[in-house]
């Protein structure tokens, strides 16, 4: 692998290998003075005595072969597990510019020659290129040559190749345009791939001791349905709300394996777990919050010597909505507020599961059996719980507490939403939702 200088080792080398080329070609005696550089287009002042060729990066793109070639780099937490290499092609643009008529074009065609014999940069061509010409009296490496000459350049996996590209007119006019340069003759060389180590070393793992084989069947589990119930005595029914205290059951397909997990989120059930093939069943998590959870089933396959057991295969996630429950519901109406006009105050209830600091509560009043839609529309309100992790916040122990305010007197269904799950409403003999309910006087 290369260092981050190995970008400017490419453009030394390439350098180097036009400049030994010109002079063995003796193209001083055909056109004069000649300098090779690699100076942007518009730091080149015109010649008069000396023709100038100039190579010049204009462009770096990602390589996507070598890009893709390796392991991720990270772990599921984060952590640094490799160091992949940084791989990047090169784009050149070789200008001439001449002193006299066709000084440039002769230049540009040597140029494009001697690029051309050497579609590869071999290693010896590049140590010979980034070795010191020059060394101070203590034999130590000038400082302006340190850094190409440890870039490690020569020694990457990959040998560097040089292959000439063809930009359309307008393309080239461009870039030139960018450069704010007049545009002299150009060829466009793409050189490939330098691959740039990462100084970030990630953890390595031991080396394999031995290598085993084995064959399994692989059972992929599905989860149709999430199902509940209050207890042994009644049904499962996918249509009624989960609340605490529930029994949940996943229905499905292939649920059993050799071995069976089921998580709710990151967290793995382990109490009271009945597995058949179609039905896994659980009581609620105890420390279970209210609101959306994922859940999935996975099974585990013995693997390795001595054989322990390893990820298999994984269901579908589906979501598990854990509904809150309200109770002891009471108002505290602030003073000052009476007759007919709108009150403001507090609402007080016990929530189970209880309610976390990060929680996004909402209290939601519909008003129990109001007049006819003729005479007026049915009030609503909504309120949100001020946050209850900040300097100041109340109390987070039960009762929970929602400021209202501008609620007319009336009797209130109440609902509470905890980060999206809504607490159920009871369903009188009428069919119509009755409880809980809560009097504003």
């Amino acid at each position: 692998m290369s260092t981050a200088a190995g970008l400017a080792a490419v453009t030394a080398v390439l350098k180097d290998l036009l400049s030994n080329g010109l002079i063995d070609r003796d193209v001083v005696s055909s056109v004069g003075d000649v300098t090779v550089t690699a100076s942007a287009p518009d730091r080149i002042a015109l010649p008069e005595t000396s023709s100038q060729l100039n190579l010049y990066l204009y462009l770096v793109t990602r390589n996507t072969g070598w890009s893709n070639v390796d392991l991720p780099s990270r772990d599921q937490r984060g952590n640094l597990i490799g160091a992949p290499p940084l791989a990047l092609n090169l784009h050149y643009l070789l200008s001439a510019y001449g002193a006299s008529d066709l000084h440039a074009e002769l230049l540009l065609g040597y140029g494009m020659q001697l690029l051309h014999e050497m579609p590869v940069l071999t290693r010896p061509a590049i140590r010979n290129a980034l070795s010191p010409s020059l060394v101070v009296g203590n034999n130590h490496i000038p400082a302006n040559l340190r850094d190409l000459f440890t870039s490690g350049l020569a020694d990457q996996i990959e040998q560097i190749k040089i292959t000439p590209c063809f930009l359309t007119t307008e393309a080239m006019s461009n870039l030139w345009l960018a450069f704010s340069a007049p545009y002299r003759p150009t060829a466009v060389y793409e050189v490939s791939v330098v691959l740039v180590e990462s100084e970030q070393l990630g953890g390595s793992a031991p080396p394999v001791r031995a290598f085993t084989v084995g064959a399994g069947t692989f059972r992929q589990p599905v989860i149709d349905e999430v199902q509940s119930r209050t207890d042994a005595t009644h049904d499962f029914d996918a249509t009624r709300p989960i609340v605490a205290g529930d029994e949940v059951a996943l229905a499905g397909q292939r649920l059993r394996g050799d071995v069976t997990q089921v998580f709710v989120d990151d967290t793995e059930v382990t109490g009271g777990l009945q597995i058949t093939d179609t039905l896994i069943t659980f009581p609620v998590p105890g420390d279970l919050p209210a609101g959306m959870h994922a859940a999935h089933v996975a099974h585990l396959q013995p693997m390795g010597l001595p054989p322990s057991p390893h990820l298999g295969s994984e269901s579908n996630v589906v979501a598990l909505t854990l509904h809150p429950t309200l109770s002891a519901l009471s108002v505290s109406l602030d003073q000052g507020t009476s007759g007919a006009a709108p009150r403001a105050g507090t609402v007080s209830v016990d929530v189970d599961p209880e309610v976390g600091l990060d929680q996004r509560v909402t209290l939601l009043l519909n008003e129990f059996q109001p007049p006819p839609a003729s005479i007026r529309p049915p009030l609503a309100y909504r309120f949100a719980a001020p946050p209850r992790r900040v300097p100041g916040a109340p109390d987070p122990s039960p009762p929970l507490t929602v400021p209202f305010t501008g609620v007319m007197s009336a009797t209130y269904l109440v609902r509470l939403r905890v980060d999206g799950a809504e607490s159920p409403l009871g369903i009188g003999t009428s069919g119509t939702y009755d409880s809980p309910q809560l009097v504003i006087p």
